[in-house]
Parts: C-alpha cells; sequence; structure tokens
C-alpha cells in the first residue's frame, strides 16, 4: 500500500492523536496539522437529534480548547438537565417488566459527587441483569415451560421460579392491595405499578405453567 492510500494512523505518544487526519488545525491561520478530534460549536438552531459535528486540531489548540470547553454549552435548560440526570440515555429501556420495575432510580440529590450518582445506576442497572440471568438459568421443579414474557412477568408479580396457581391468586391480592388507591388513602401515585401487576397476572393466568 502506497503512502498516498494508508490510512491515518493513531501515535502512542499522544491519547486521541491520529496522524494524517487533516493537513491543517481549524484554527485560522494555524499551519500546524489537525490531528486531534474537538467538537465543534453547537449551533442552536440545528436539531437536537442532529449527529455530532468535529473539527480537527493540533495539539497546542486542542490543549487550549479543553482547558475552556463547556459540555454544556449551546443547550437549553432542559437539555441541560436531561444530559445531568443519572440514567441519561437509558430511558428507552422498558421498565414495566424490569426485575425492579417499581424501585426508583437514583437521584442526584442523593449524592455529592455527580460520578458517584453514575456509578449508582449502572450498579443498580447490572443488579438486575444479574437477577435476571440467574432467574433464566431456573428451571422448574415440575418441568413445565416458561418463555421469557412469563419470567418477566413473575418478576412484577415477586414469584418464585415454581410459584402455582394460587400463589399467583395470592400475590396478585396482595399486590393489588398494596397499589390501588382505594388502600392508600387515595394515593395515585402507585397506579403505574397497579397496571404493570394487572397485566403481568392477565398474562400469568394464560401461561402453560400455571394452567
Amino acid at each position: 500500500m502506497s503512502a498516498d492510500t494508508d490510512p491515518p494512523r493513531r501515535s502512542p505518544r499522544f491519547h486521541g492523536r491520529v496522524e494524517g487526519a487533516a493537513p491543517h488545525c481549524a484554527v485560522e491561520g494555524c499551519p500546524a496539522p489537525g490531528e486531534f478530534r474537538a467538537p465543534a460549536a453547537r449551533d442552536a438552531q440545528s436539531p437536537a437529534d442532529r449527529p455530532p459535528q468535529w473539527r480537527w486540531l493540533c495539539l497546542d489548540h486542542v490543549r487550549e480548547f479543553n482547558t475552556g470547553y463547556n459540555f454544556f454549552s449551546g443547550m437549553s435548560a432542559d437539555e441541560i438537565e436531561a444530559a445531568q440526570r443519572p440514567y441519561a440515555g437509558w430511558e428507552r429501556e422498558t421498565r414495566a417488566f424490569s426485575s425492579n420495575a417499581h424501585a426508583p432510580g437514583p437521584k442526584w440529590a442523593d449524592f455529592t459527587d455527580p460520578l458517584d450518582a453514575i456509578g449508582a445506576g449502572y450498579r443498580q442497572k447490572m443488579e438486575a441483569m444479574r437477577a435476571e440471568m440467574a432467574q433464566k438459568n431456573m428451571a422448574r421443579q415440575d418441568g413445565k415451560p416458561l418463555s421469557p414474557e412469563d419470567r418477566t412477568a413473575m418478576r412484577v408479580m415477586e414469584l418464585g421460579t415454581d410459584a402455582d396457581r394460587k400463589a399467583l391468586r395470592t400475590r396478585y391480592a396482595a399486590l393489588v392491595r398494596r397499589y390501588h388507591p382505594d388502600h392508600n388513602g387515595g394515593d395515585r401515585s402507585h397506579e403505574k405499578a397497579l397496571q404493570d401487576v394487572i397485566a403481568a397476572y392477565t398474562h400469568l393466568r394464560k401461561a402453560p405453567a400455571f394452567a
């Protein structure tokens, strides 16, 4: 392969350097090669979901850029608030049937260090994934099959792997009492949890394991 067609190469001396990325630094009048990628300035008129834009800077100018870089520059108040949530980027996960569907996520007010809040959210997510995997590896003693949807609904109902139809009805009655507004002084804050329980119960009533 000739020198003209060789792809840009990363230099081990400085983290992030890409040799040959751009012939010149993006700063006007700078003759040095642009070997370090930096975010371009945000445009308030651009769509929020537009892919990030980049520019190539020389070592001196990327150092200068990093010193004064503000991640939230150009964001609206709502966008900044969304970016600061510990669960930012994770909202697309369906939580109705997650193992901790009714457990609130970490709140920034509970932490003095933002990294601690992010770490708490990550640990909570990993614990839920481990619990899900452990349950998937468990088979019923009676040999009745459990689909992924069955297991998900059983987690919502807080049922063990070998629960039977009687246990399902008993747990359903208990959870309805726990979440129904009539049993909480008219408090309707648990309505979503109640809806999840009803949906899970309706699904499991028709499942082979509870026939």
